[in-house]
């Protein structure tokens, strides 16, 4: 089962490119004492992420920081180093990409896919959240194959 509305955020690790390399930061850091929109992709470069999820984002971030949200966050079950080059790639300064490589926060928050057959493993489900002080506060999840809950213009009539 998913998490839920009502629910705190699992505490796991999620990694973030610095100068030195991949540095761990805990969900608990990210999301304690924050309102934060998270919004989760099954993968960094893919078609739908990359031509309208991540974009939306990109565009509405202004707006969307303007309702009062500390932090945009997209995780995505890669690693740092690929994070942060389609950070750069997608031009996405306003946004905090982080990797979920081993889809440990995916898992724990029950919103991971089983893409095997397509040559991808097991990924994270299109999602988005509103998350204040940790507890989610609105949670969006896309059906495979579908990108209409999780976009930031949907994450902007709930905020």
């Amino acid at each position: 089962m998913s998490i839920q509305v009502g629910e705190t955020l699992p505490n796991v690790n999620l990694y973030k490119m610095t100068e030195t390399g991949p540095q761990a930061v805990s969900t608990e850091s990210l999301f304690s004492d924050k309102k934060v929109v998270l919004f989760a992709l099954p993968g960094a470069f893919t078609p739908t992420c990359s031509a309208a999820h991540v974009p939306g984002f990109v565009v509405k971030a202004d707006e969307i920081k303007a309702r009062g949200v500390d932090s945009i966050i997209c995780t995505s079950v890669n690693d740092a180093w690929v994070m942060d080059a389609w950070s750069k790639h997608q031009n996405a300064e306003a946004i905090l990409m982080l990797g979920d490589g081993s889809a440990d926060f995916a898992d724990a928050l029950g919103l991971t896919t089983d893409l095997t057959e397509k040559g991808m493993g097991v990924r994270s489900r299109r999602y988005a959240m509103i998350v204040n002080d940790g507890v989610v506060e609105w949670l969006g999840v896309d059906e495979p194959g579908q990108f209409e809950l999780s976009s930031a213009e949907t994450v902007l009539t709930h905020l």
